[in-house]
C-alpha cells in the first residue's frame, strides 16, 4: 500500500460495526497451551518462489534454510497486551507522527490513527477507495474508537508497524522470520504446490483458510464463517502443523522487499509503486483475498508494506 494514501484518503468520522463471526459471543478455537506454543522446523533445500502467478515471485529459485523455531500461530491480542503490560510499549499508531520527522503530511494525517478497511457502497458510481485513514485507530481499537479487542483476545493482534512487531520479538527473545523461512514453514513440507495444503484452490470443498468470499470489495458472502479477522487457529493446519499460514491476516517478515526474486535490493529494499518508501516483506495474504483481485493467499505470494504503516490485516509471527 503506498504511503501516498495518507495524503489523500478523507478521515472517517463514522463508527465502524463489523461481524467478526456468526457467534456473538467470545471465540476461541485453540487451547492456550498450543497459542502459546512453537514448532521445530527441519531446514532444508526448496524451491523458493512460483513463477505461474504473479511477476513479483519470480524466478523460482533453489535455496536452502537452517533449523529454525516458529509460532504454531500469529500473535495474539492477548499475548501482545501482555508485552505492553510489561514495558509500557507505546504502538506508532498510538502516538501519531512528528511534524520534525514527517513535515509533508498534513497535520489531520499525523494525528495517532492508522489505516482501516471498509468496504465501499456498490450503488455509488464513484471510484471506491477501501482504504481510510481513521483516527484513533490502533491494536486496542483495531478499526476505531468505537472498536475494541474486548472478547477478541484469542484473534491476532494488528495495527501493528514493522517496528512494533520488532519491538515484540525482541521482549521475548525471539525476531520476525525471513521471507524464505516463512515461505519454507508455509509450505509444510509440501515441495512446488500452490497452496499450503495442497492443489485444491481455496474456495473449493471445505473451507481451509480466512478468506474473502465474494466479489471484493463489495460483497463477502461469508462462506467461511467470518467477516474481517478470526481466532487464530480455525481452519486446519499445514504439513508443520502451523496454523493461518494462508489467509486471516497478513504478516511481518524481516527481508527486504524487491518486485522480484532476480537480485537483491538493498535493506530498505524497493517497491516500484512507492519509491524512496522503505518497505519490508508481507506473507500469507489475508480476509481480503479474493479470487477476482488479490488471489494471494498460496506460500510463494508477497505483498510490498511501508514499515511506518499498520492496517486493520496485518499481524506477524516469531521464530528463533
Amino acid at each position: 500500500m503506498s504511503s501516498l494514501i495518507r495524503f489523500t484518503l478523507v478521515i472517517i468520522i463514522t463508527i465502524f460495526t463489523v461481524a467478526c463471526s456468526k457467534n456473538s459471543e467470545p471465540l476461541v478455537c485453540l487451547p492456550d497451551i498450543e497459542i502459546n506454543a512453537t514448532r521445530h522446523i527441519k531446514g532444508g533445500k526448496f524451491s523458493f518462489g512460483d513463477d505461474r502467478y504473479y511477476a513479483n515471485e519470480k524466478p523460482i529459485q533453489k535455496i536452502e534454510v537452517k533449523d529454525f523455531n516458529i509460532d504454531l500461530t500469529e500473535v495474539t491480542n492477548r499475548q501482545y497486551q501482555a508485552f505492553v503490560e510489561a514495558t509500557g510499549y507505546v504502538t506508532a499508531a498510538e502516538r501519531g507522527l512528528s511534524e520534525k520527522e514527517f513535515p509533508d503530511i498534513p497535520a489531520e494525517f499525523r494525528v495517532p490513527g492508522s489505516m482501516v478497511f471498509v468496504s465501499p457502497d456498490s450503488s455509488k458510481n464513484s471510484s471506491p477507495a477501501w482504504w481510510q485513514f481513521v483516527p484513533g485507530a490502533n491494536w486496542r481499537h483495531p478499526l476505531g474508537p468505537s472498536s475494541s479487542i474486548k472478547g477478541k483476545e484469542t484473534f491476532p493482534v494488528v495495527q501493528v508497524t514493522y517496528k512494533d512487531a520488532i519491538a515484540y520479538a525482541n521482549w521475548i527473545g525471539r525476531r520476525l522470520p525471513t521471507e524464505a523461512e516463512w515461505e519454507f514453514a508455509s509450505r509444510g513440507g509440501l515441495e512446488g504446490a500452490s497452496y499450503s495444503w495442497g492443489e485444491e484452490p481455496p474456495h473449493q470443498g471445505k473451507s481451509k483458510a480466512n478468506t474473502w468470499q465474494g466479489h471484493f470489495p463489495f460483497t463477502n458472502i461469508n462462506e467461511d464463517g467470518f467477516i474481517g479477522s478470526s481466532p487464530v487457529g480455525c481452519f486446519p493446519a499445514n504439513g508443520y502443523g502451523l496454523f493461518d499460514m494462508t489467509g486471516n491476516v497478513w504478516e511481518w517478515t524481516n527481508s527486504a522487499y524487491g518486485p522480484d526474486h532476480m537480485r537483491g535490493y538493498g535493506a530498505k529494499g524497493y517497491d516500484p509503486q512507492q519509491p524512496g518508501v522503505e518497505v519490508k516483506t508481507l506473507k500469507g495474504g489475508s480476509f481480503l483475498c479474493s479470487d477476482n483481485y488479490c488471489q494471494r493467499f498460496r506460500p510463494a505470494s508477497r505483498q510490498a508494506q511501508d514499515v511506518t504503516l499498520a492496517s486493520s490485516h496485518i499481524g506477524f509471527r516469531t521464530v528463533k
